[in-house]
Formats: structure tokens, C-alpha cells, sequence
């Protein structure tokens, strides 16, 4: 039943929607994230038989090198029927799945923009039927240290940086906690001689210790934009990092305002586009450690 539900689901995906990046209208918004919920859902399910396992890896076997044909029906234990039914099975490439994942994380954070500045009142149309997959997309979650080897195995055999960006956009945009450190990942890239890093370790070293810099350069920038209390602000900023979100609780946020009235009307929008600030810096480098 599982098996059907999810050849079901991928044709439909397939046939609705084969471009996800050009969804445009709300209503497809919602269809698409209805969809890919249960396709992430069936999915899930499958994960657990053998015969999926083997369908999944059948899609980078190189079917025209029969040695390795003939060992990959060993190590599975299929006979030649069963690799051509298997075969038949149209399942999306990995690259695709990371495309619908990128939608649907977009389409999430665009719900929750909306529900934020209360848009979602003027919608004819009801999301409350939409149940968002987070733990299910956390469990298949790509972690930052593995998209960094990736750059490093990337360079090393294409040299194509242009080519390497738009493959680590792809990633992390289908990665729910990387997403925010995009344009760090991309600019480490254009900004580094990937050339001189001799090995994966030394990427991750290379990147953290990049990442440190500019999180110190756009803390300075944020003080002198914001005119922020220096060593107040550097000491919230220093306790968001560390529970990994900015919060309004206390007084700690208060503490490094420009001196302004509570009761000045500028005040309340002047904290609120600050601590928006500090929650995206906090999103694009918590994990990235040094000092601020």
C-alpha cells in the first residue's frame, strides 16, 4: 500500500508540478505543500524496507556496465525480472527531491511572513488542513560539515566555481538549518582559493574561521548602524548565539537601545527592527563559534 501511495505521489508531483521554483499563485502554494508532505510522509514509511533501499541505490548504478549490473543483483539479491520492475519505477533524482524540499521550506517561511504581518486575514484561502513535515525533513537534515567536503570534493575534480555555487544554493536551501548561512557559504566560496586547502578537514577549519571574521566585521557594522550600546549590545548578541535565538524577555534587549523615551513612538519600531537584525545575524551564525 505505502509502495503504491508513493509511486501515487511522485507522478502527481511529476505531473503538477515539474518546475517547483515557478510556483507562483496561493493556491499552489498550498496544493504543493499538501503534496510534498505526504510524499515526505510515505517516504518516511518505506524507508524501512529493504526492497526501497535497493531502488534507491539502483538510481546510481550504471546500467550499461553489466559487471557492475551483475553485482548489484548479488548484493541485492534480485534476479533479472525483478531488476527490470524495479527498473520501471520512475523515482525523482536526488536533485529534484533537494528542489521540492528548497519549495517547500520557501513556502513555509512565506506562510509564516504573512501570519506575521497579519496578511493572512486578506487570503480566501485555509491553511489549516497543511501540516508542515519539520521533524521529517530534521531527520534527513544535511549538516554544514558535509556540504563543506562537498565544495572540497566539487573544486577538486570541476574548478568551476560558478558551477559549485549554484550546487551549494541548491543544498542548502533544502537544508532547514543551514538555510540562513547561504550567502556565508557563497561568499567563503568566491572569496577563497579553494585551490591551496589540501583536505576536507582543512575546509571546515578554513570556513569557521572565515565565518569568525565576518561575524565579528557585521557585529561592529550592526553597533554603528543601529547605534547600539557597545559592550551591552556585544554581550546580547553573545547570549543569543549561545541559545541560538534573539529574545525580547527582560531587560537585556532594552539595555542596548539608543537613549530614547519608552514613550517616544519611535521607540517600540526601533526595537522591533532591531531585534529582527539580531535574530537573522543569530540564524546566519550560530554553530560558527569565536568571539563577538
Amino acid at each position: 500500500k505505502a509502495r503504491r501511495g508513493y509511486l501515487e505521489v511522485v507522478k502527481e508531483l511529476q505531473q503538477r508540478f515539474p518546475n517547483p521554483d515557478e510556483i507562483v499563485k496561493e493556491s499552489d502554494k498550498k496544493d504543493f505543500a499538501k503534496l510534498f508532505g505526504e510524499y515526505l510522509r510515505v517516504e518516511n514509511i518505506l524507508q524501512n524496507y529493504d526492497e526501497f533501499a535497493s531502488l534507491k541505490a539502483l538510481q546510481d548504478l550504471d546500467v550499461t556496465d553489466a559487471e557492475a549490473v551483475e553485482t548489484f543483483k548479488e548484493e541485492h539479491y534480485l534476479n533479472d525480472d525483478d531488476l527490470a520492475a524495479m527498473q520501471a519505477i520512475k523515482v525523482p533524482a536526488e536533485r529534484t527531491v533537494q528542489d521540492y524540499r528548497s519549495t517547500y521550506n520557501d513556502i513555509r517561511d512565506w506562510l509564516r511572513r504573512e501570519k506575521a504581518a497579519d496578511q493572512q486575514d486578506e487570503s480566501s484561502i485555509d491553511w489549516d488542513d497543511v501540516v508542515f513535515e519539520i521533524d521529517l525533513l530534521k531527520s534527513q537534515e544535511i549538516n554544514l560539515d558535509y556540504i563543506l567536503e562537498l565544495i572540497f570534493e566539487h573544486n577538486k575534480n570541476t574548478k568551476d566555481k560558478s558551477a559549485l555555487v549554484e550546487e551549494v544554493r541548491r543544498l542548502i536551501r533544502a537544508s532547514l538549518g543551514n538555510r540562513a548561512k547561504e550567502s556565508l557559504v557563497v561568499d567563503f566560496i568566491n572569496q577563497t582559493n579553494l585551490d591551496t586547502i589540501p583536505d576536507k578537514s582543512s575546509i571546515i577549519d578554513a570556513f569557521f574561521s572565515y565565518a569568525q571574521v565576518e561575524q565579528q566585521r557585521e557585529v561592529k557594522d550592526m553597533i554603528a548602524d543601529e547605534n547600539l550600546n557597545e559592550d551591552a549590545a556585544k554581550r546580547y548578541i553573545t547570549a543569543s548565539l549561545k541559545r541560538e535565538y534573539a529574545s525580547e524577555n527582560g531587560t537585556e534587549l532594552n539595555a542596548i537601545l539608543p537613549k530614547l523615551s519608552p514613550l517616544n513612538p519611535q521607540y517600540l519600531t526601533k526595537k522591533q527592527s532591531v531585534l529582527q537584525k539580531i535574530a537573522a545575524f543569530v540564524e546566519k551564525f550560530k554553530g560558527v563559534g569565536g568571539k563577538v
